[in-house]
């Protein structure tokens, strides 16, 4: 966040990059999209599961486990083996994800912490809360350098300062930020990946730019793959401007795909087909 200088809102000020404003656009006449398809009227619901399914499975796959989507929705037991227990961790963060929509704004560091004790799904010293120093974090997909304790508990605090104060920041750029830090900072000893893009879906439904939950930024992101989404993060983790609007531009690129994968579930429902 350091492109954003000692502004009074940093985030808003990341939404004057250049390109930013094209991609914050473009993300909202996407998601306009699907909130006007006919079967949101009165299917709603059944697009906001299967989105959730579909981008657990996205997120899953990001981390390690790639799996068929009808593979997820067929299994009951993924305690089996490390790609199970994945997939598991990403279907209980997307189920807990609604039930802390109210607790964000006001503690959002509470809210990490939950996400994390969830994801862990065991009662370890280290889960649910940030890593001290030395502790070592078990996030191989995610190579670059990982700060210190210190400077993780520092940034932590002022990222949950700057969504305590709101502003006037797009929820792109604030939910292109919250993931951003979260991998750049990896503040847990695992599964920092699964936690950092649960928190994006967060803001992007907290806002009310998706306030059903039907635009998964995780099938995006899985869909453009795996080394797009460490480069344009790479970019991020390098302060520089074009490095962050990329970063952006590629999680509002994420929110699009997004929205087209469960306009195609209304179509397919609207079809009598699903």
């Amino acid at each position: 966040m350091s492109t954003a200088g000692a502004t009074a809102d940093p985030l808003a000020a990341l939404g004057a990059l250049p390109g930013v404003a094209d991609s914050v656009e473009s993300v909202r006449k996407a998601v306009d999209r699907v909130y006007g398809h006919r079967v949101m009227r009165r299917r709603s619901n059944a697009i906001t599961s299967e989105a959730a399914l579909r981008g657990a499975r996205g997120s899953a796959a990001l981390s390690g486990a790639d799996w068929a989507l009808e593979e997820v929705r067929r299994r009951t037991d993924f305690s089996g083996d490390d790609e199970a227990r994945t997939v598991g961790a990403a279907l209980r963060l997307t189920a807990e994800a609604g039930q802390l929509l109210s607790i964000w704004r006001q503690s959002p560091l509470r809210v990490l912490a939950r996400l994390h004790l969830v994801a862990a799904a065991d009662k370890a010293d280290q889960v649910g809360r940030p890593r001290k120093e030395g502790e070592p974090v078990d996030e191989p997909l995610v190579g670059l350098p990982l700060p210190s304790a210190t400077e993780t508990h520092g940034r932590l605090d002022g990222l949950a300062g700057l969504i305590i104060a709101g502003g006037s920041a797009p929820a792109l750029v604030t939910a292109a930020v919250v993931h951003g830090e979260l991998l750049a900072l990896r503040p847990f000893t695992s599964h920092n990946g699964l936690v950092a893009r649960t928190a994006e879906r967060i803001v992007l439904v907290g806002s009310g730019l998706d306030p059903k939950s039907v635009c998964a930024a995780e099938v995006g992101h899985a869909e453009l793959g795996r080394d797009a989404y460490l480069e344009a993060l790479a970019g991020y983790v390098s302060g520089t401007p074009e490095g962050v609007a990329a970063w952006i531009a590629h999680c509002g690129r994420a929110v699009e795909l997004g929205a087209r994968e469960s306009m195609a579930v209304c179509e397919a429902l609207q079809r009598g087909a699903a």
